[in-house]
């Protein structure tokens, strides 16, 4: 189980392609919480400001795959997690009565929300532990499976892509991050592109492999790599990208710094 509070926008990617099932709970602000069934192919939009958990219920392993904005975190560049309790929680930092007067506990059940959790991010649930149940209703509009999504580009012997934004994923628009899921078939190719908005793109290579070649704006070429599923790479701004899949072709999954 992993818990958590994060200040940063982000658009993340759950358990995609691989094995597992989960739940997520989701507090939203000013809203009541949302429990949430994910499976692989689920993408989720989190906008700034959310409480978050994370529970893998089954034997087998749950990947979540996180891709966000961090410059506005606390240090630039990394995530910025806040946990509720633990050794680094924020209830911790507090005494045991503003903590009881806060929430409207007794003493001793503070001491036993504060003392008993870990300060890992990741924690094991013990079998008495018993977590809400995930509601149908509440994926609406929180969680989109990339999967099952209308195909927005299918080309024949080419390839189909999956763009996620405010009309699939309406809080794509809250992020301020746009996304869209790429798979090229055997020896296909992505045409050179850029975002003409000055966005940034960010890369995971989901499946399969290939090569990459990625030109800046002075005609240089300023990467030319394979690449190959765990692979994640960074576009800057206006550099012009284009990817060739091998013959047992190429996914992947990428975030944009806009949600246009």
């Amino acid at each position: 189980m992993l818990k958590g509070y994060y200040d940063y926008w982000l658009i993340l990617n759950v358990n995609l392609w691989e094995t597992g099932s989960g739940v997520a709970g989701i507090v939203l602000p000013e809203s009541q919480e949302k429990v949430v069934a994910i499976k692989k192919g689920d993408a989720l939009a989190l906008p700034f400001g959310v409480v978050t958990w994370w529970y893998n219920k089954e034997d087998t392993e749950l990947l979540v795959l996180f891709l966000g904005e961090t410059s506005k975190a606390h240090k630039t560049g990394e995530f910025t997690d806040f946990f509720l309790t633990g050794a680094n929680g924020i209830f911790t930092g507090f005494s045991t009565e503003f903590v009881g007067r806060a929430w409207d506990l007794e003493e001793k059940d503070v001491k036993a929300l504060v003392g008993n959790q870990s300060g890992k991010g990741i924690v094991k649930v013990e079998g008495n532990v018993k977590l809400p149940e995930p509601q149908e209703e509440h994926r609406k509009g929180m969680a989109l499976n990339c999967e099952e999504a209308p195909l927005d580009v299918d080309i024949k012997n080419g390839g189909r892509v999956v763009v996620l934004n405010t009309k699939n994923l309406p809080l794509v628009g809250e992020v301020g991050l746009g996304a869209d899921l790429v798979r090229l078939d055997g020896n296909a190719m992505c045409s050179p592109g850029f975002s003409c908005d000055s966005a940034y793109q960010v890369t995971y290579i989901v499946r399969g492999s290939g090569r990459a070649q990625v030109v800046g704006v002075d005609g240089r070429r300023v990467l030319e790599t394979t690449v190959k599923a765990g692979n994640l790479f960074i576009v800057p701004r206006f550099f012009v990208v284009s990817k060739i899949a091998d013959s047992d072709g190429l996914e992947w999954f990428s975030i944009i710094t806009t949600p246009k």
